[in-house]
């Protein structure tokens, strides 16, 4: 932006155009300071002044910033901030608009924990690949951490509320403090010589990098990734990240999603289960029906023992009723149902005396019933012969009558049949002769 010698900018114009040439000048930069004047207002924004032995520059942090610091600043505190230098239109104040504020000296703890970040990214640790899963349900968890950590309690107590079957092993050893790293290290190497869990999780409780610092410290990170049992690390709160954090199989928010990812939800599985066997029931019934309907299918099938098929099919229909109707009083129905079957059989007991008497009895009368029929049969049959005899044509030519016949061996009935010299056939009771027609006329009387 530039302007004529001659141009005349109002208060507000100039401090517009000042603050644009100092933000883009001057990008976010780190600045180390003493705190002093520190005024924590009402809507949560923090003012300041940081200065050192030779100058001094106002500073703001806005509400939505200083929420996630882990500290509360006081005048006199080193601090180092990243800032966006920035100019206050209204009052023409020069000042940093902080983004970030850490104790002064954690630049060195923060230079070290990304150069080992780096260092261990490159070799790999941190892939995906040698990530492993946890196993579902662990016959047995470790935990390394002090015995004194509230973290401790937190784990303890959500294990057994999610699977209290589950037993426990704590790996005692400091999370903080001079050589702590190495006795964390010598923890998670004891969990693996010992072989006594098939799930580790390292934790402790929120606090400052420095407290935090033994859990990004090589010795640690070597230790979990060479570890056999797969590690969960909680260590911190939500927006820590420690090196153990990206070497450790799974890295929780907190100890107690530490925990949760660890153990199975106790009450969960059982609804799960209780969910998995009414599936179980309803997928038996289902293949049962469906071999129903196929026993029908080939029942239907079968010809020659379909009825055989049937009476047992319906005996099965009948006990399984039975079976799931009366389990209670299974032994009583089933009393209940031999002596009805003995009376029954006592009932149907055939009389052999009896049958035998009736048996001579049906065998006499047949008897009389054939020899009656064959002495009916017999007399009908002489009534037909001699009706026959009766129509018998050489009997009424016995009596004097004669069959005459034409030529072509026709019967004669009547004399217009025939012609004045035709031949004719003429038959006796004994013997025949040929005639000749000579005359002829009606019926003589």
């Amino acid at each position: 932006m530039s302007f004529d010698k001659n141009t005349v900018l109002s208060v507000r114009e100039f401090n517009s155009a000042a603050k644009q040439v100092i933000e883009a000048g001057l990008p976010l930069v780190w600045v180390r300071g003493e705190i002093s004047n520190f005024v924590g207002a009402a809507s949560g924004h923090w003012y300041f002044s940081l200065k050192d032995e030779a100058a001094q520059v106002r500073c703001v942090m806005f509400r939505h910033k200083s929420q996630y610091l882990d500290f509360k600043p006081a005048n006199g505190m080193q601090v180092e901030v990243l800032a966006l230098p920035t100019l206050y239109e209204a009052r023409g104040d020069f000042q940093l608009t902080l983004e970030k504020m850490r104790p002064a000296g954690l630049g060195a703890l923060y230079e070290a924990f990304e150069k080992l970040k780096r260092k261990l990214e490159q070799e790999g640790l941190f892939d995906a690949e040698r990530k492993r899963a946890l196993p579902f349900l662990p016959r047995q968890i470790g935990i390394v951490t002090s015995p004194q950590a509230a973290a401790l309690r937190d784990v303890l107590r959500t294990l057994a509320n999610r699977m209290p079957g589950i037993p426990v092993v704590l790996y005692p050893t400091p999370v903080q403090g001079e050589g702590a790293g190495q006795k964390i290290a010598a923890a998670i190497r004891a969990a693996n010589e010992r072989g006594e869990c098939d799930t580790l999780i390292v934790c402790r409780g929120g606090g400052s990098i420095e407290d935090l610092w033994a859990f990004n410290e090589e010795v640690v990170a070597r230790a979990i990734a060479t570890s056999r049992i797969p590690v969960v690390s909680g260590v911190g709160h939500e927006t820590d990240f420690t090196i153990a954090d990206f070497v450790a199989d799974l890295r929780a928010a907190t100890p107690t999603a530490a925990a949760q990812a660890a153990a199975p939800d106790g009450a969960e599985l059982g609804q799960r289960l209780q969910h998995s066997a009414a599936r179980l029931a309803r997928a038996s019934m289902r293949r049962f029906e469906q071999h129903m309907q196929q026993l029908d299918y080939l029942q239907r099938r079968l010809v020659h023992p379909a009825q055989r098929m049937q009476q047992q099919r319906q005996h099965l229909e009948q006990l399984q009723q039975r079976l799931q109707l009366a389990q209670a009083h299974a032994v009583q129905h089933q009393q209940w149902r031999w002596q009805a079957l003995r009376q029954r059989l006592r009932a149907v007991r055939p009389d052999v005396a009896e049958l035998q008497m009736r048996q001579t009895g049906y065998a006499h009368r047949l008897h009389e019933v054939m020899a009656h029929n064959l002495e009916r049969r017999a007399s009908r049959l002489t009534t037909l012969q001699q009706h026959l005899q009766h129509l018998d044509p050489r009997q009424v030519l016995a009596r004097g009558y004669s069959m005459v016949r034409d030529e072509h061996g026709k019967i004669v009935v009547d004399s217009a049949q025939i012609a004045l010299g035709a031949r004719l056939d003429v038959t006796f009771a004994q013997g025949w002769a040929r005639a000749e027609v000579k005359e002829k006329g009606g019926n003589r009387t």
